[in-house]
């Protein structure tokens, strides 16, 4: 009978353990599922939040643009709060132990890092910068009475380089978040995020280098003057056109003033003032650093500076800080926003006559290039007057600031090495094209030959193409540039012969001469020219490490002609191709073209 107890509480004994771990097996699946669902409904929540909270920056941007601080204001908050949710629902412990879940995880660490990504943006950039709108009145950088007020620029500077941190480190850290084993819904927002941090980045790069560079250049720290060098497009220049007119200014505490104002003509040394690179020497001559009218020759803004600094100083005694250089199309933009300006000699300088006025009517309208000079100095002054004034509209001169600078009709030389440091990676420099990863940029640029203001009439058209032929996979480039004449058939008497030119060297008037220059990125190999199919003679040369294609062509009216230069790339890894050029008169929109092996490799 005792045996017999004992088997029956050994069977009720193990269902009591079964039971148990039963239970606890229940348990766990309940916790399991129960954190599932946590984490799914967490998931939902934070996605929503991110969704309402990305469009919300382009409304903050979009507020600011145009001036409604409040809208932006509004928005900024209402992001702030989105983004700090959205954080919170992807941080919690159950969600980060979820993380060491195969499959899940990847999907759930990335989500996580992109919340905290926009939450960051959100405290250290947006609300600063939106704070920083609603305090400071765009106006407040107009000038008035010829002076401007440097102080809300001086106490926006720790505020935007605080922005400019903020934003740059974003750039970091999504670049460092692994989407490779990632839903494609988490891949797509991390790119989408990726793409506005890019931009805004970008844009408040440009905003912090101002506000770090314009007191300085202002006079906040004492005295500057600054020499501007207007470019003539009409005879074009690596970097615009013919230095027309100069005008000095005078900077300080904020106050603006010109002091002298003088043309190219007359500055003429025996000897170059700068002693140049041989290579620079080779592809410019000794033009380039012994006639002011010459400086634009090279497409190094830098060593235009340099030149136009010491050849002024030796012409009129004045060492200034710096060369600023402009053309009449980035005139045109800024007379958006100081409206229509009526000059000495009577006419009135509008954005929509500007280009006509200052590069054809004035060669049909006076006839002695002193005159015409005189026009070109009062237009810059009127111009400078209005705006120094306090003429302009913020806001348009603000957006006409950053359409010429983008199209490099404005660059900026500073002979202080911390001001140019501020200036790196800008178009405002002028300098020769730079790849990176997301492009690969070939330079062109054009300079006359014909001694003439012809270019109004020339049309440009840059056509880039490659393809990929050898085993190691390096690529060929093709750069096709087109220039039509489009004078009129009887040029040679119906124009001006300060628009024809006299023949001087050796063009028949009415036909336009020009050099073209292709600079290929470093380390790429020149690969020679044809046109039309067949090899052309060129000059070959390097400057500061990009091989060059130089040759000169002359068209006459109505004539068309296209020019391909060959290069091979350095390495099978680049960037879509891109083409930085010299900011001419009338360019045609490009187009890709085709490249065939048999061509690049016969």
């Amino acid at each position: 009978m005792g045996m017999h107890r004992k088997g029956k509480s050994s069977k009720v004994g193990g269902r009591r353990v079964r039971r148990f771990w039963l239970g606890v097996f229940i348990g766990v699946i309940v916790v399991l599922v129960g954190a599932t669902v946590w984490v799914g409904f967490q998931s939902l929540m934070a996605k929503s939040e991110l969704e309402q909270a990305v469009p919300l920056a382009s409304v903050v941007q979009q507020a600011m643009v145009v001036g409604d601080i409040a809208a932006a204001q509004e928005a900024a908050t209402e992001l702030a709060e989105n983004a700090r949710a959205a954080a919170g629902h992807a941080s919690d412990p159950v969600w980060r132990a979820f993380e060491f879940v195969p499959y899940l995880g990847p999907n759930l660490t990335a989500v996580r890092q992109l919340t905290q990504v926009v939450d960051d943006i959100s405290e250290h950039a947006v609300m600063p910068l939106v704070s920083l709108a609603g305090s400071i009145d765009l106006a407040s950088f107009s000038p008035a009475n010829g002076a401007v007020d440097l102080a809300p620029l001086v106490q926006a500077q720790p505020i935007m380089i605080g922005v400019d941190v903020a934003l740059t480190q974003a750039t970091v850290d999504i670049a460092a978040i692994d989407t490779s084993n990632t839903l494609a819904q988490v891949r797509s927002a991390a790119q989408e995020l990726s793409a506005v941090v890019d931009t805004t980045t970008t844009s408040v790069g440009g905003v912090n280098r101002a506000v770090q560079l314009l007191p300085a250049m202002l006079g906040a720290k004492g005295h500057r003057s600054y020499l501007l060098l207007f470019q003539n497009n009409a005879e074009v220049r690596a970097t615009g056109g013919l230095p027309g007119a100069f005008a000095e200014i005078s900077t300080e505490d904020g106050q603006i003033q010109i002091t002298r104002q003088a043309s190219a003509a007359g500055i003429v040394f025996d000897e170059p003032v700068l002693d140049l690179p041989l290579e620079t020497r080779g592809i410019y001559t000794d033009r380039v650093s012994t006639f002011m009218g010459d400086v634009t020759l090279t497409p190094q803004f830098a060593t235009t500076g340099a030149l136009t600094r010491e050849m002024w100083k030796r012409t009129y005694g004045t060492e200034v800080d710096g060369v600023i250089s402009l053309d009449p199309v980035a005139l045109s933009y800024l007379l958006r926003a100081t409206g229509p300006i009526t000059l000495a000699t009577g006419e009135v300088l509008t954005s929509d006559n500007a280009v006509q006025l200052l590069l054809s009517d004035v060669y049909a309208n006076y006839d002695d290039p002193a005159d015409q000079d005189r026009l070109f100095a009062s237009a810059a002054a009127a111009v400078f007057l209005a705006l120094s004034g306090g003429q302009a509209d913020p806001a348009a001169l603000i957006s006409a600031l950053a359409q010429a600078g983008d199209e490099r009709r404005i660059l900026i030389w500073s002979a202080h090495e911390k001001d140019q440091e501020l200036l790196a990676g800008t178009t405002l420099t002028g300098d020769l094209p730079v790849s990176d990863a997301s492009a690969e940029r070939i330079g062109v640029y054009f300079n006359d030959a014909t001694g003439a203001k012809m270019n109004t009439f020339l049309d440009t058209r840059i056509d880039l193409g490659e393809v990929t032929c050898r085993n190691d996979g390096r690529p060929y480039y093709a750069v096709d540039v087109t220039l039509t004449n489009t004078a009129p058939l009887d040029a040679n008497v119906s124009l001006p012969g300060s628009v024809t030119g006299p023949g001087t060297f050796g063009v028949v008037r009415g036909n336009i001469k020009t050099i073209i220059l292709v600079y290929g990125p470093p380390d790429s190999q020149n690969l020679g020219v044809t046109r039309g199919g067949e090899t052309v003679p060129y000059h070959p040369a390097s400057d500061s490490g990009y091989p060059v294609s130089q040759l000169a062509v002359e068209l006459a009216p109505g004539e068309t002609s296209t020019t391909r230069f060959y290069f091979i790339g350095a390495d099978a890894q680049h960037g879509e191709l891109e083409v930085v050029h010299t900011p001419v008169l009338n360019l045609i929109e490009s187009q890709r073209v085709e490249v065939a092996c048999d061509e690049v490799e016969r």
